[in-house]
């Protein structure tokens, strides 16, 4: 990537990521972690949606989104992961540390960070939060918006087991209405039943193929499943689901697109 790239990437971090880390830090009549309309914006997965500069709004690419938490904020632009602190008053927002990565990515991530920080560089910025939206205003009139992400479904999503053992290969799909999971471990194929209640999981005895792989898989499918014939813990947390064991096996699985 080109000096000129770089130094447009950087900007782009250092200007979304104190906006978002001073909103979760703020202490309004309505509580700590609230802005504007007094909606709390701390512990929300916020995904950017577009910004609007000259007239013209262009679309954040998938994936863009910024997480609040105790006054720190960090995500995505689209390309570049950033992770800040910062500090506001009342709605005003201002810069305090920040720190991005520097890839180079697709024209269409890069383009956007690019928009992005052309239009909130150097800007004093007004934050509103309406519903399920947060709006970042510049003084000038351009504007960053952005919506709440909504956790995926546990029920009928494929989630790709993150292990890297598995090698991306195994999966798990939930059908509550029939009671079941099924999918495969890395090298066989897998299925069996699955009681979702209260925020914990019921696995039978798994039923597999017998088919043998490289040492690798087979390790990965073995502590796949230490899932089963048990009780499990779960927790969604937008994309990514986590499997815990009563026997202390914990498995990440992000939702397949």
């Amino acid at each position: 990537m080109d000096r000129q790239k770089q130094r447009m990437t950087l900007t782009a971090a250092a200007v979304l990521v104190p906006l978002m880390a001073a909103c979760g830090s703020e202490k309004a009549d309505s509580g700590s972690g609230s802005v504007g309309a007094g909606k709390p914006v701390t512990g929300v997965r916020w995904s950017v949606d577009s910004v609007t500069a000259d007239g013209r709004t262009q679309q954040a690419p998938t994936g863009a989104h910024v997480t609040l938490e105790d006054g720190r904020a960090e995500g995505s632009l689209g390309c570049n992961t950033f992770s800040a602190d910062a500090e506001v008053e009342g709605d005003r927002i201002r810069l305090g540390t920040t720190m991005a990565t520097e890839m180079a990515c697709e024209n269409q991530p890069m383009a956007f960070e690019k928009s992005l920080a052309r239009a909130l560089s150097g800007q004093q910025l007004t934050a509103r939060t309406h519903g399920d939206r947060l709006t970042l205003t510049t003084g000038r009139g351009d504007t960053v918006r952005l919506t709440k992400a909504q956790d995926v479904k546990l029920d009928g999503t494929r989630w790709t087991v993150t292990t890297p053992d598995t090698r991306s290969r195994a999966h798990l799909t939930f059908d509550t209405d029939k009671g079941t999971v099924s999918g495969s471990l890395g090298c066989n194929k897998v299925n069996a039943r699955a009681t979702v209640r209260d925020g914990h999981i019921t696995l039978g005895p798994p039923a597999t193929t017998r088919m043998m792989c490289e040492d690798s898989l087979m390790t990965g499918e073995k502590k796949l499943l230490r899932l089963f014939d048990g009780k499990l813990t779960y927790g969604v947390d937008h994309r990514t689901l986590t499997l815990t064991s009563e026997n202390g096996t914990s498995v990440r699985a992000v939702a397949a697109r």
